[in-house]
């Protein structure tokens, strides 16, 4: 039965429900932002862990920005489609021109949520990467290779929502494991499954990081 979030907060408790029920270990928890950190605050406060951002950025097709032909995530990792790139008739020197842009925004980012923190020590333990959709999945792509370069025992996509046929493909190919609140055969739009999915700003992202960090130590 389909089931309409009421917003990213309710989600974030109802994932942390299902997260708990699922671990058996301590997690470090990654939110993506900006929409996957009003998630993941409410994941890494119901869980009693540290909550940190790792940065990526969707690469649109110049000409429809809006469709996703890749991604780029912090430590230069990059995903491309290549079934986006045919139909609009792209190269991969085409996209890497795109991700070059994009990597001024993505390191402005990551300057203003982390300023100087390092990412967290990820070697040996459970990573929870946090979204608040799983619609094609280019952005967790990029951001689950940036995060499986740093050496974590496992890596688990934790989302409200997702793709079925998007999760399982990351499942093969991604990550350990996806854990969703649902997922339904046809998603559509990600915003379609939220009441409110008002567009989450930097000032934000950092009051939900402040308080996360003000509660904890870091990861």
């Amino acid at each position: 039965m389909r089931m309409r979030f009421r917003n990213r907060e309710e989600a974030g408790r109802m994932l942390a429900k299902r997260l708990r029920e699922t671990l058996d270990e301590t997690p470090v928890v990654l939110a993506l932002p900006r929409g996957g950190v009003p998630v993941g605050y409410e994941v890494a406060t119901a869980l009693g862990v540290p909550l940190e951002v790792l940065v990526a950025r969707k690469l649109g097709v110049p000409w429809r920005p809006e469709l996703g032909m890749g991604a780029l995530a912090e430590g230069g990792a990059l995903y491309v489609n290549p079934e986006v790139l045919a139909y609009a008739d792209l190269t991969n020197e085409d996209a890497l021109g795109v991700a070059n842009q994009e990597a001024r925004e993505l390191a402005r980012r990551v300057r203003l949520y982390r300023s100087e923190r390092p990412l967290p020590d990820m070697r040996g333990r459970t990573v929870l990467l946090v979204d608040d959709g799983l619609a094609t999945g280019g952005t967790a792509r990029a951001a689950a290779r940036a995060v499986r370069a740093l050496g974590p025992d496992k890596l688990v996509l934790a989302v409200p929502v997702a793709s079925a046929e998007t999760a399982e493909a990351l499942r093969r190919e991604e990550v350990d494991e996806v854990i969703a609140v649902q997922e339904p055969d046809r998603l559509g739009a990600v915003s379609a499954w939220y009441e409110d999915f008002h567009q989450v700003d930097d000032e934000e992202v950092l009051t939900l990081l402040t308080q996360a960090h003000n509660l904890g130590a870091s990861p």
